[in-house]
Formats: structure tokens, sequence, C-alpha cells
């Protein structure tokens, strides 16, 4: 059993090359074993207000005794913020734009368990024994193209309302959230992100940056091959090790 306090983490965010503001926010938590990645979407700052509520509400969750509360109380606190975005739009529907809502990757590890929880297409990452898993699965126009229609992922990528989200924080009255639950290892690192990160990179790109020892050279690396790039969208990342 490893202690929650073992793990190392860094996070970074970056409004990218494009973009004058940035709307994506993190929480970077090792003493409570909770690391949390929100893209925010709304013009007139609403994606920052609802990225930001995402990461502050999540902070200030009460340390359970079990893991499974710990996971309710997440999953809990995920649904009180897509209300409480919901009652924010009733009171400003005059106004024109009328969307404010947030992806949410979220992980969550206490002694050898560990959740990953998300709504949107940020993602978590797994390195483990040298080779890259994806846990989440975006909740994407693209990804239900080629789930349902078995379209390739070029021909979604060429739909134009591929980026379109099917799932976020604060879309809907409803907010369904996915978890997948595993076993935690000696030597696995995790990376949650934004998709401005992961867009401007290779799968092979994120698995060198994940096999470095420390996040924080981790960390860099991702952000150099990135702002290399086009960047046309904020960038956030946190990495994620023992």
């Amino acid at each position: 059993m490893q202690a929650t306090g073992s793990w190392r983490s860094a996070a970074r965010t970056d409004p990218g090359k494009v973009r004058s503001r940035n709307e994506d926010a993190f929480l970077d938590s090792p003493q409570q074993g909770l690391w949390v990645v929100a893209d925010g979407m709304g013009g007139h700052q609403r994606g920052h207000v609802a990225s930001q509520l995402i990461v502050a509400s999540l902070a200030e969750l009460q340390h359970q005794a079990s893991f499974n509360d710990r996971l309710t109380s997440l999953r809990q606190c995920l649904h009180w913020v897509n209300r409480r975005l919901g009652l924010e739009l009733t009171v400003t529907a005059g106004q024109q734009d009328t969307v404010m809502g947030s992806t949410v990757v979220a992980l969550l590890i206490d002694g050898n368990r560990g959740a990953c929880i998300w709504a949107g297409d940020s993602r978590c990452y797994l390195w483990r024994g040298q080779r890259l898993y994806q846990l989440s699965r975006d909740h994407s126009l693209q990804q239900r193209l080629m789930d349902e229609q078995k379209v390739s992922a070029e021909e979604a990528r060429a739909h134009p309302s591929a980026a379109a989200l099917t799932r976020a924080v604060g879309a809907s009255e409803q907010l369904t959230l996915d978890v997948l639950e595993l076993e935690v290892y000696p030597g696995d690192a995790f990376l949650l992100c934004s998709d401005g990160l992961y867009q401007g990179l290779t799968s092979d790109a994120l698995g060198n940056a994940l096999s470095l020892a420390s996040p924080h050279v981790a960390l860099e690396r991702l952000f150099d091959g990135a702002l290399s790039g086009s960047a046309r969208d904020n960038l956030t990342a946190v990495v994620i090790r023992q």
C-alpha cells in the first residue's frame, strides 16, 4: 500500500498563442490525493467562472474515511456545481450568450486504489510498464461518430462540428459522469490535460514525457512540445507520479 503523501505532482496552465484569456483551471493537491483539470466554455469570462467553480468546490471537499465515501463526495460535488451553473444561467437568461459550462477530469488516489472521473474531452492518461493508456473516453461528437458510425478518426475529425461536446458540467440539467476505478501500482504515472495540450502532441510525445522521473521535467517537456506548435487553445496539464 502506498500512502497518499508518496505521490508527487506538478501542474501548469498557459493561454496558448491565440487566445487572450485562459478559461482552463486545475487542482494540484497531492496531500488530498486529488488532481483536477477543467476546461471552461462560454464567452464573457463564463467559461472561466465555470472551471474555477469546479476546482474551488472540489478543493474544499472534506477528507472522508473511506475511498468509496471520497468518490461519492466528489461525484455529489460535481452534480452540485452542475445545478449551480444551471441556476446562474436562469438568472442571466436575458443575455444572448447562455453557455456557461466546463469539462472536468479528476483523478482520486488513496492507497492502492484510484479512480478517474470525467465529463467532456479533457483526458486522463496512465503510463505503466513503458506503455501509454488513455483511461478516459472523450464525450465529443468526434468520438460518437467513431463509436456509432464506425468512421475513422480522420473522417470524424473532418466533421464541421467534431469538437462539439456531448457532455460537460453545466451543459444540461442532468449531468452524467463516467467513472473508471483501477488498482494503482508503484511506478505508475498519470497525466490529466485539456484538449489544447493533447491535440498538439503525438502519443509518443506524451509517453516520452511521462517516462521522465520528475513530474516538473515531464511537464516542461509537454509544454515545450505543445507551445512549439500552433497552440490555438488554452493548455493545461497535471503530471502525477510516485
